[in-house]
C-alpha cells in the first residue's frame, strides 16, 4: 500500500469512540450514513449544555456566552469553506433543507421555468425539486449513462434560456463518481440559472473551497462530517437575499433566520465549530509534507490521499470477483470511498453476513431509489456498500477483503 500521509493512530486518539469497549474488533464501514464524532465537537456540545443552555442572545452572561458560541461556528464553518459567515445557514438536516429550498424556489420561479434534477442523487436532493412540477415548473432530468455517471454533454443537451436552477450531486451516494461541480456550476450561470449541490457523499472526505467550485447552494450535513445531526446550507448571499420569507413575517430582516422555518438546535450549531477545529488539527498534521494554503485545504488534500491508498486493494479485489457488480469508477482517484456493489443475494442479507467477522456495512437502496432502477437494480433487492473515511485502517480494509471472501 503507498505511504499513507496521515498516521491512523493520531487520527483515530481524537475520536472517543475508537476507545470505546463495546466496539473493539468491529469496523466501522457504514460512514456514509454519519461518521463517528470527533472529541472537538464531544467537547463543545458538552460545555454548551452544561455552561450556557439557556435562549442565546439575551442580556445576561451565559445567554450572551451562548450566542457567542453559536456565532463563532457560522464563522468556522465559513472559513472552511472559504466564504464569509453570511453563507451559512443551519437546519435540523439536509432533507428538511432541502425540502424548505424546494418550497421556497417554488415560490420564487415563475410557471413555465425549467429546472434541471438528476437520477444520481439521492432522493433528499432529487425528489423536493421534482415536486415544483406541480407548480407548473418543468422538471428536466440529467440522466446517468450505464455506468451511473452523469455526463456533461448530456447536461448541455438539457439547458437553454428557460433553466433557472440545476441541482446536481458533489458525488452520488451509490457510485460515488466525483463529479466536476466547477463545470456544472459554470454552465448554469452561462445561461442564467444557479446552481444547487448536494454535497453530503463528499464533505466526509474533505470540506471544499466554495469559492473554487463557484456553486450558489452548497449542502451538507454535519453528522457526516465528525460534527453533531445538523445540515449545513451555504447560500450565496445574493441569493439568499432574492429568495422568499421562509420564517416569521417579523423575522423577515435577519439573514439566518429567513430560510430557517423553526428554531434551530443552539446547542448543535455551537458543537458545528467542532468540525472546523478537528480538521483544522489534520491540516497541521501534515503542514510539513502535505501543500495548501490553509490547514483547511491540506487536510482535504491529506484526507483524500488517505482513502485513495486505502481504496486500492479493496476495489483491487471486487475488481477481480466476476460474482458481483461493481457500481462506479474501479479507480480511487475517480470516487469517494464509498463503494458499492450488486449480488444475487439481497443486500441486507450479505451485511448481515458479514457482521460475523465483525464488519458493519449496509445493504440498502440507500435512498438512491432511482439510480438504482437506471441501472437495472431492483431497489428492494439493494446493493451492499462499505463507506470509510480518513480514519479506517490498512488493517481493517484487510479485515474486509477476509470478509468478503468467506460470505460472498
Amino acid at each position: 500500500m503507498t505511504q499513507l500521509p496521515l498516521d491512523p493512530a493520531r487520527v483515530r486518539a481524537l475520536f472517543p469512540t475508537f476507545s470505546e469497549p463495546s466496539l473493539q474488533g468491529q469496523a466501522f464501514f457504514e460512514n456514509a450514513g454519519g461518521s463517528y464524532t470527533a472529541k472537538h465537537t464531544l467537547d463543545l456540545l458538552d460545555r454548551y449544555y452544561r455552561q450556557t443552555k439557556v435562549q442565546p442572545y439575551g442580556t445576561s452572561p451565559a445567554s450572551i456566552a451562548a450566542g457567542k458560541a453559536m456565532d463563532h461556528a457560522y464563522e468556522r464553518i465559513a472559513q472552511a469553506l472559504n466564504v464569509s459567515a453570511d453563507w451559512i445557514h443551519f437546519g435540523p438536516s439536509t432533507s428538511a433543507n432541502t425540502y424548505m429550498l424546494g418550497n421556497t424556489f417554488g415560490q420564487f420561479l415563475n410557471p413555465g421555468d425549467a429546472i434541471i434534477v438528476t437520477n444520481q442523487d439521492h432522493e433528499a436532493n432529487t425528489g423536493a425539486w421534482r415536486r415544483l412540477e406541480t407548480r407548473g415548473i418543468e422538471v428536466r432530468e440529467w440522466a446517468v449513462d450505464e455506468t451511473g455517471r452523469l455526463n456533461l454533454s448530456d447536461l448541455d443537451s438539457l439547458l437553454d434560456g428557460k433553466v433557472k436552477l440545476v441541482a446536481a450531486p458533489h458525488c452520488s451516494n451509490i457510485v460515488a463518481h466525483i463529479n466536476p461541480v466547477a463545470e456544472i456550476a459554470a454552465r448554469a450561470h452561462a445561461v442564467g440559472a444557479y446552481c444547487a449541490i448536494d454535497g453530503v457523499s463528499y464533505t466526509p472526505h474533505g470540506l471544499p473551497d466554495l469559492a473554487a467550485l463557484g456553486a450558489d447552494i452548497y449542502l451538507f450535513s454535519a453528522y457526516k462530517v465528525y460534527g453533531p445531526h445538523q445540515g449545513i446550507m451555504a447560500i450565496r448571499p445574493a441569493l439568499a437575499e432574492k429568495l422568499p420569507n421562509q420564517g416569521h413575517f417579523f423575522n423577515d430582516i435577519k439573514p439566518r433566520y429567513r430560510l430557517t422555518p423553526a428554531g434551530p438546535d443552539h446547542a448543535q450549531i455551537a458543537a458545528c465549530a467542532g468540525v472546523a477545529d478537528y480538521l483544522e488539527e489534520v491540516g497541521n498534521m501534515v503542514s510539513g509534507t502535505i501543500a495548501g494554503e490553509n490547514a483547511f485545504r491540506r487536510a482535504h488534500t491529506a484526507m483524500r490521499n488517505q482513502e485513495i491508498a486505502l481504496a486500492a486493494p479493496l476495489l483491487d479485489y471486487l475488481r477481480s470477483r466476476n460474482d458481483i457488480r461493481l457500481l462506479g469508477p474501479d479507480d480511487p482517484v475517480e470516487r469517494a470511498p464509498t463503494i458499492a456493489f450488486a449480488h444475487t443475494d439481497p443486500a441486507v442479507a450479505v451485511a448481515q453476513r458479514l457482521t460475523k467477522h465483525g464488519l458493519m456495512v449496509g445493504g440498502s437502496h440507500f435512498y438512491s431509489y432511482r439510480l438504482l432502477k437506471a441501472l437495472g437494480i431492483d431497489p428492494d433487492h439493494g446493493v451492499v456498500r462499505l463507506s470509510f473515511v480518513h480514519y479506517t485502517t490498512p488493517d481493517e480494509i484487510q479485515q474486509a477483503i477476509k470478509a468478503l471472501d468467506a460470505e460472498l
